[in-house]
């Protein structure tokens, strides 16, 4: 028999060491007191999630946020928890489907209409590993969604940005960037498609378009922020068959989500960036984890930034006086 003191000890030693596991996955927390009063906030697809976390957060630290998501009941019923939970009521929900560029258009001509600054835009909405599809203007759904839509966005938003400035654009990206390729000969996936490949490919063009747009905003006191969250616990997988199957499965799931973060601590790092004033001076940079992180040698590369940018605003329609 096991002596008693034996057990006591082991079971100590494996719960600090599953305590210490859960810390070290979890991974870097914002932890300054930061408040953001007053601030208007624009999050895309803040019903779930970290985009729901990160409005949360930034709801009880003083902000005006803004939840603009495709679908107006489950936004509404994420303002009505978010509300619940936090006891602030300063929270509006409009309609924005990132896959119609008339919605963006929409969202854009209705916002700015009714407010007279933007200090804060999270471009954060996505979608991961879809099956082949188009968007409403007939891009492959997650250079669309991913990419062009926020491109779209912040570009018709970017003169209340540079009204209210300092303000801060950050831009969810992915640790797939470093997987990624801007694909110039079939940007849009039209020859041949692969979704993992074209995933890459969208969160490498939201690192491209970070960097691109720093470049241009300097001087303007707009600054711009790539983050990757982290694997987190989320429904962004929904699109990938069995991976996901196996995700939902009552055996599997707590086993997955025990090596996941959860979406809280998948929302630091944008905290971090919208909020942090040690980086007020810092901009078009790459963080993960609440601090910069290098990021791919093909995320650095201002050629293909440049390049993307121009082909990017042919694309949805932009004219040349954006900036």
């Amino acid at each position: 028999m096991i002596p008693l003191i034996h057990i006591v000890v082991f079971s100590a030693i494996a719960f600090i060491g599953f305590k210490l596991l859960r810390l070290f996955i979890e991974g870097g927390q914002f932890r300054k007191q930061t408040r953001c009063d007053a601030k208007v906030i624009v999050i895309t697809g803040a019903n779930t999630g970290i985009g729901k976390e990160t409005a949360k957060e930034l709801l009880k630290r003083g902000g005006k946020v803004y939840i603009a998501c495709r679908s107006l009941d489950k936004a509404n019923q994420a303002r009505e928890e978010l509300m619940a939970e936090t006891g602030k009521t300063d929270i509006h929900v409009r309609q924005l489907d990132l896959s119609s560029l008339e919605s963006v258009r929409t969202f854009a001509k209705g916002f700015l209409a009714e407010e007279q600054r933007l200090d804060i835009l999270i471009n954060n909405a996505g979608v991961m590993a879809c099956p082949k599809a188009l968007t409403k203007d007939g891009f492959e759904q997650q250079l669309g969604v991913n990419h062009l839509g926020h491109f779209l966005l912040t570009n018709l938003l970017l003169d209340r940005l540079k009204a209210s400035a300092p303000s801060r654009v950050v831009n969810l990206s992915s640790l797939a960037h470093r997987y990624g390729t801007i694909n110039r000969r079939d940007l849009n996936s039209e020859q041949s498609y692969n979704q993992v490949s074209a995933y890459c490919q969208s969160k490498l063009a939201n690192v491209l378009f970070t960097r691109e747009l720093a470049k241009r905003l300097e001087g303007t006191g707009v600054t711009t922020y790539a983050v990757h969250p982290g694997t987190v616990d989320t429904e962004l997988p929904r699109h990938m068959g069995t991976f996901f199957f196996l995700f939902e499965h009552n055996l599997v799931k707590p086993i997955l989500r025990f090596v996941f973060k959860t979406p809280q601590s998948g929302a630091q790092t944008s905290l971090y960036a919208a909020l942090d004033e040690d980086l007020a001076n810092e901009s078009g940079k790459y963080y993960a984890d609440c601090r910069a992180q290098k990021p791919s040698k093909k995320g650095c590369d201002n050629e293909t930034a440049h390049w993307l940018w121009d082909v990017s605003e042919k694309m949805v329609g932009l004219s040349e006086k954006t900036l």
